[in-house]
């Protein structure tokens, strides 16, 4: 089985399997960095990690591609993918809470 880096560079030469090789490969790992993330926020948070790590490799892997120079680099923008994802929940949650508030007035 390829090594991450190997599969990362797959990626960005735009072999598809190579995403579905990575994913086993890197999934133990992001989960961590999801529960990290989360466990950070206020209690009450309904997405789970396992949401997150999809969210973000999806992101990741979707899209535009992005060259990642080796692990390092792919599990710092997988931080950074799941920064944003929390972001523009809790941006999305104020504007809800907001428009709510601007109808009870």
């Amino acid at each position: 089985m390829p090594d991450v880096t190997q599969l990362l560079d797959s990626i960005e030469k735009g072999e598809p399997q190579a995403a579905d090789q990575l994913l086993p490969l890197v999934y133990d790992e992001l989960r961590k960095v999801a529960a990290h993330k989360l466990s950070l926020l206020p209690p009450g948070q309904t997405l789970q990690a396992t949401a997150l790590v999809h969210d973000a490799y999806l992101r990741l892997t979707g899209g535009e591609k992005e060259k990642w120079q080796n692990r390092r680099h792919f599990f710092a923008a997988a931080a950074e993918a799941m920064r944003h994802i929390l972001i523009d929940r809790a941006r999305s949650r104020c504007l809800r809470k907001s428009e709510l508030l601007n109808e009870m007035s």
